[in-house]
């Protein structure tokens, strides 16, 4: 009987099967983003939970190493949290709110020098602009707010956000030793050892992300503040603190706050200091990427700046700011399941057909 010969080549063969499972994991991920935009109450707690948790993980192991009971180190562990968030926050805020009105001055000076030294035709006077982009903002703002009613809702649902986090965060410290129990319970037959694989890359690079995350602000911030006081640009301390929060958005959030420090000094400063400011940002830019990641961020997950931006182009898309401040730790959690997939492919790859004993 005659073979019969395929319809199709085997390369139009192979790419069809391959469209056909880009086109199902496409289709799985849009579902899932769609789950979670409408499940965002529910959904962004957890999220800030895990984050929490990552970034709090080795606090707790150290003290159930030391006897401490587990639910205490837990609390322990989130009042912990509470304290060092709590005052961070407040340095953070209280800084900006001292020195936002000298900063926001100082970019409302750089901006009439630029057009003043560069003869911008046609460009209107800077209060005008500042005062039709404050006109905007009330506009915009009255109408997302929709009344005193809608704004205290919106301050409601980010303290119970907050609460729900933090109570979660304490659950999941306290029983994160039954979490391999759990990945081996809802894993098909046979694949519980990959499943618990998996989940421990994943949640290995989100916890390096965070901590290295922090540790990479703190030291940004202080060099950046310590060279502006020297340098003598007026709001220092906000700008170190601006520096801090943009830390935790990469590449934009360096950018942004390094530019609004040099639109500063330029303002307040003249050119020559505002250069100097330009040279400090830049230098301790060079330190954070050269010295400072690959030494502290070595056993994450490193991704290629364009696929971060891409992330962080998304996660904008997706949740505005939360969902920047949430796309890169996901995305290096998912880059460690697919790179833990691809190890446990290379190796049942490499396994040859056991040979027999002779006899």
């Amino acid at each position: 009987m005659p073979t019969r010969k395929p319809l199709l080549p085997d390369v139009a063969r192979r790419t069809a099967a391959w469209c056909g499972v880009l086109l199902l994991v496409a289709g799985v991920v849009a579902v899932a983003v769609w789950l979670c935009v409408v499940l965002k109450t529910a959904v962004t707690p957890v999220l800030l939970a895990l984050l929490g948790t990552a970034l709090l993980g080795p606090v707790h192991r150290w003290l159930a190493a030391h006897k401490v009971n587990r639910s205490v180190a837990a609390g322990l562990t989130c009042a912990a949290l509470v304290a060092v968030v709590g005052g961070a926050g407040y340095i953070v805020v209280t800084a900006l709110v001292d020195s936002g009105d000298q900063i926001v001055a100082s970019l409302k000076d750089a901006a009439q020098w630029v057009i003043d030294h560069f003869d911008i035709a046609g460009a209107a006077d800077v209060d005008d602009l500042a005062e039709n982009a404050k006109n905007l903002v009330e506009k915009f703002g009255a109408s997302a707010a929709g009344g005193l009613l809608t704004g205290i809702s919106l301050i409601g649902s980010l303290v119970t956000t907050a609460v729900l986090a933090l109570l979660l965060t304490f659950f999941f410290l306290r029983d994160s030793d039954r979490a391999v129990h759990l990945a081996h319970t809802v894993a098909p037959r046979g694949a519980g050892d990959l499943v618990e694989a998996m989940g421990r890359r994943a949640f290995e690079a989100v916890e390096g992300f965070m901590r290295g995350t922090t540790f990479i602000a703190l030291i940004d911030a202080l060099c950046i503040t310590v060279g502006l006081l020297i340098l003598g640009v007026p709001g220092a301390v906000g700008l170190g603190a601006l520096v801090f929060v943009g830390a935790y958005i990469p590449y934009l959030g360096a950018f942004i706050s390094g530019a609004v420090a040099v639109l500063v000094a330029l303002a307040d400063r003249g050119l020559a200091i505002a250069l100097w400011t330009l040279g400090v940002v830049i230098a301790v830019q060079v330190l954070e990427g050269h010295v400072l990641q690959p030494v502290i961020q070595s056993r994450t997950v490193q991704m290629h700046p364009a696929m971060i931006m891409i992330a962080l182009t998304a996660g904008a898309s997706v949740a505005g700011l939360l969902g920047m401040l949430l796309a890169v730790p996901l995305c290096a959690a998912v880059f460690g399941v697919i790179g833990e997939l691809r190890r446990g492919y290379e190796a049942s790859d490499g396994e040859g057909p056991a040979v027999p004993e002779s006899s």
